[in-house]
């Protein structure tokens, strides 16, 4: 039978607290994806792969899942790997998932991103596992705590362990059989096993493994990290510099754009683009770090395309080059120079903007120059930015 993995990777991952989703922290060098994708291509049964993600990496996570599934773990026996925008909730993006796998596939295996490690033969156990019984299949492992019920804060009983197991992914189903609950869901449910046994289908168990835990809180990410050891993906690394200062345009001029987002009461900086510093710092620190000239080189203000660009045509297309070059972005930093405006109250907003548009996580600072020079003197705004390649 023909087995498809729908990897869940849209979570907002706001419990790990990492101003990035989930799916795309750093993990050992590589993302979180990175290492889920890994295992679902080393499983013998998988041919055909869909990653559901946030709409705002979807373009990362194409280039992520080909260099991870096409190039270096490349496997014969996967021959479609599509990536697509999920939903505002898990079941909404699993049903946007079941949509998108290709004809021909009997056994859907769902599967979450944040349970990075579970290895090769546990996605292979429970395909097996759903091909011989024709129900839905969910790997399990026992309860090791004991368990209580509380309603307003008092005890009010305690299941016996034998009865209880901890769930985990992959989950494993007939196509038709999933298909058909999803078209009947009333409800949204915490997994996909719920939903089936809400139409009678029998939900079987197998063996769960322990390195299938869910990453969810920042000691989950360190047990992983630990788990996976200081060499567990040894990776050459590369630093690059990027450094940018325009001058305010005069006034009357448009809108100020920085850090990728527009600033609607405040001057504008000169330029051929808009002159957004932090962008184009952050442009500079990605080409330098995997050697590949600067912004003036490939974007220069002979190129028409350029004029009166915004961040989110810059940034995409140098970190497009950089993994065309063989490199995937680890994080960047960034320090603001210049008396106005203030960055605090818009700084989530500018970081997340930026991480977005780069595809990892993108920090932002801010100083003055203590009255020196044309950012001192108020006259315009730098940027200095750090960019950590592997």
């Amino acid at each position: 039978m023909s087995v498809g993995v729908i990897v869940v990777a849209a979570g907002s991952g706001t419990r790990l607290g990492a101003g990035t989703p989930k799916a795309f922290v750093g993990l050992a060098d590589w993302t979180v994806l990175d290492h889920a994708l890994v295992r679902v291509s080393d499983a013998a049964s998988v041919g055909s792969v869909v990653v559901v993600v946030p709409a705002s990496h979807v373009a990362s996570a194409e280039r992520q899942a080909g260099l991870v599934l096409r190039e270096r773990f490349a496997s014969p026996r996967i021959d479609s790997v599509v990536i697509v925008a999920g939903g505002s909730t898990r079941q909404a993006s699993v049903a946007v998932g079941l949509a998108a796998l290709p004809a021909g596939v009997d056994v859907v295996l769902v599967h979450d991103a944040a349970r990075a490690l579970a290895p090769a033969a546990l996605f292979d156990r429970v395909a097996a596992q759903v091909a011989a019984s024709g129900d839905a299949v969910i790997p399990v492992l026992p309860v090791a705590d004991t368990i209580k019920r509380v309603a307003d804060g008092v005890v009010t009983g305690s299941p016996a362990r034998s009865e209880l197991v901890a769930a985990q992914t992959p989950q494993g189903f007939p196509r038709a059989v999933l298909e058909r609950a999803y078209a009947q869901a009333s409800r949204d449910e915490t997994d996909d096993a719920a939903l089936v046994a809400a139409i009678g289908v029998p939900v079987r168990a197998v063996d769960g493994d322990e390195l299938a835990f869910k990453i969810t809180t920042a000691a989950d990410l360190e047990r992983a990290r630990q788990l996976l050891g200081p060499d567990a993906e040894p990776a050459a690394r590369r630093v690059g510099v990027g450094v940018d200062a325009h001058a305010f345009a005069e006034e009357g001029a448009g809108p100020l754009w920085l850090g990728g987002v527009e600033w609607a009461t405040e001057r504008g900086l000169a330029g051929h683009s808009d002159g957004d510093v932090v962008a184009h710092a952050i442009v500079d620190a990605l080409l330098g770090a995997a050697g590949l000239g600067d912004i003036g080189s490939l974007f220069g203000t002979d190129d028409p395309a350029a004029a009166g660009a915004h961040a989110d045509w810059f940034l995409p297309r140098a970190r497009d080059r950089v993994l065309a070059a063989g490199y995937r972005v680890l994080n960047v930093s960034v320090e603001v120079v210049g008396e106005r405006p203030r960055l605090a109250p818009r700084r989530a907003e500018v970081e997340a903007t930026l991480s977005a548009l780069v595809g990892a996580p993108v920090s932002v600072g801010a100083t003055t120059s203590d009255g020196l020079g044309l950012t001192g003197e108020g006259r315009g705004i730098g940027a200095i930015a750090t960019a950590l390649l592997a």
